[in-house]
C-alpha cells in the first residue's frame, strides 16, 4: 500500500505511512465494492500532507463484488451489468440518463418516459427499450429478495383478497392512506437497497438511475399541488415503471416492519397493500386515535404521509370496505357491483358482446372473465351464477 500510494504521488510523500496505518484500522478487508466511501475516507483521513501532494497518475481497478444475499446475479462493474442488460457501456449511460437529458429535453423522442396526469398523481411510463430494461431488473434480481409478510399488494401468490382478507370479521377496521407512495421514494433510499443487496457502489448507482427518474419541468407546471411538484422535482420512483412497485415494498419493509410491531402492542392486526394500510382488531375510541396517531407517526418517520383526510374507522355495524371488497363477514365484492356485472353479462348474452361492450374495451371478452374470477373469488353461489352467464354470453353470435 505504501509503494501504491508512492506511485500515485511523489515518491517521497510525507505521511504516507499515517495514511496507510488509517486506511488498514478502518477497513481490515479491502473495500473492493466501495470506491466512492474509499475516495471520501481519503479526503477526511489526518494525514493532511497526503492531501496536499500532487497525484501524479491514477490507478483504476475494477470494483467486484464481496457479499451478494438473497442469490442475487453478482455483477461486479458496470460491464458486467451492460452485459447482464444486454447493452454496450454507451448504451447503459444513456438509459441511466447520467447527464439528465430525460429531465431538460424539449424533444419528447429524448425522453425515456411518456406523461400523463391523472387526478393527484402523474404515471410515468418508460418507453419500450426502458420498460425492458427494467422488467429485466424486476424478473432477475428484485423478485429473489423478500418482502415483509404483511405487504400483499404485487406481490406473486398475493392480492386484494388476501389483504381483505387478514381483516375479515373484525369488529373495527382501520384503513390509512399514504400520500404520494412512490414518489415519496428518493434515489438515496434505492441506491441503499441496491447496496443492501450486495451490489458494489458504481453498480448501484447505475441500477439506482434505471429505476428512478426526475421529472422535467415542462410536465410539472400542470401539477395539482406544491408537495407533489416538489417530490416529482426530485429523483423518485415512477409510478408506470415494472419495478416501482417492488422497489417500493422492498423501501418500505422498515415501515411495515415498525407497523406490524405497533398492531402486536395494540393486539390488532396489520397488512399493506401499495398505499393502502389497514389496522383490524377490537379497540375503544381512545386506543383508535392513539393507534392512527402513532402510525403516522411511525409513517413520517419513514419518509411517508398518512393522508390525513383518507383515514377511515368502520365498525361490523357499519361496510366496512377495503381494496373495493366487502370484509364485514368474508371478503366479497359489493352487492351493487355484483348486480350491475350480472347486467352486462346478461345484456351480452342477450345481444352479443359487441353491443353490451358501451366501454369500448379493446379484449371485452377477456375483461369479462376477469371481472367473474374477481367477483367469484371464494364466493361459489356467485361463481355458478355469474360463470353459466358468462358461458352464455360468450356463445352469443
Amino acid at each position: 500500500m505504501l509503494a501504491a500510494v508512492r506511485s500515485v504521488t511523489a515518491s517521497r510523500t510525507p505521511g504516507a505511512r499515517r495514511l496507510v496505518d488509517a486506511v488498514l484500522l478502518a477497513y481490515p478487508r479491502a473495500p473492493a465494492d466501495r470506491p466512492r466511501e474509499l475516495s471520501r475516507f481519503l479526503v477526511s483521513a489526518p494525514a493532511v500532507t497526503v492531501r496536499r501532494a500532487v497525484i501524479r497518475r491514477r490507478l483504476v481497478a475494477p470494483t467486484r463484488v464481496v457479499r451478494m444475499r438473497w442469490g442475487a446475479p453478482a455483477l461486479g462493474d458496470l460491464s458486467e451489468l451492460a452485459g447482464f442488460l444486454g447493452l454496450d457501456d454507451g448504451a447503459l449511460d444513456w438509459f441511466a440518463d447520467r447527464r439528465e437529458i430525460n429531465r431538460h429535453a424539449r424533444d419528447e423522442r429524448l425522453r425515456h418516459y411518456r406523461y400523463v396526469w391523472r387526478p393527484h398523481r402523474l404515471i410515468e411510463a418508460p418507453k419500450p427499450r426502458m420498460r425492458a430494461l427494467q422488467r429485466q431488473v424486476l424478473d432477475r434480481i428484485l423478485s429473489v429478495v423478500p418482502v415483509h409478510d404483511g405487504v400483499h399488494g404485487f406481490v406473486p401468490g398475493r392480492g386484494t383478497h388476501s389483504f381483505a382478507r387478514a381483516h375479515a370479521g373484525r369488529p373495527v377496521l382501520i384503513s390509512l392512506d399514504l400520500r404520494a407512495f412512490f414518489s415519496s421514494i428518493t434515489a438515496a433510499r434505492i441506491y441503499g437497497l441496491f447496496r443492501g443487496i450486495g451490489y458494489p457502489e458504481p453498480v448501484a448507482h447505475a441500477l439506482t438511475a434505471l429505476t428512478t427518474t426526475r421529472t422535467p419541468a415542462p410536465v410539472l407546471r400542470s401539477a395539482p399541488d406544491p408537495y407533489l411538484a416538489a417530490l416529482l422535482r426530485r429523483p423518485h420512483l415512477p409510478q408506470g415503471a415494472p419495478t416501482s412497485p417492488a422497489l417500493a415494498n422492498l423501501c418500505a419493509f422498515r415501515l411495515d416492519r415498525r407497523l406490524s410491531g405497533l398492531a402486536g402492542r395494540f393486539g390488532v392486526a396489520y397488512a399493506r397493500y401499495a398505499d393502502d394500510l389497514a389496522f383490524s382488531g377490537a379497540l375503544d375510541t381512545t386506543r383508535i386515535d392513539r393507534l392512527v396517531t402513532l402510525a403516522g407517526e411511525i409513517a413520517h418517520e419513514e419518509g411517508f404521509r398518512v393522508h390525513p383526510g383518507k383515514t377511515r374507522v368502520r365498525r361490523q355495524s357499519q361496510r366496512q370496505l377495503l381494496t373495493g371488497l366487502v370484509v364485514n363477514t368474508g371478503p366479497a365484492g359489493p352487492r351493487e357491483e355484483y348486480d350491475r356485472l350480472r347486467a352486462v353479462l346478461h345484456d351480452a348474452a342477450t345481444h352479443g358482446l359487441a353491443e353490451a361492450n358501451r366501454d369500448g374495451h379493446p379484449d371485452f371478452a377477456a375483461h369479462l372473465a376477469g371481472r367473474v374470477a374477481w367477483m367469484s373469488q371464494g364466493r361459489p353461489a356467485r361463481a355458478a351464477k355469474l360463470g353459466e352467464l358468462l358461458a352464455r354470453a360468450l356463445a352469443t353470435p
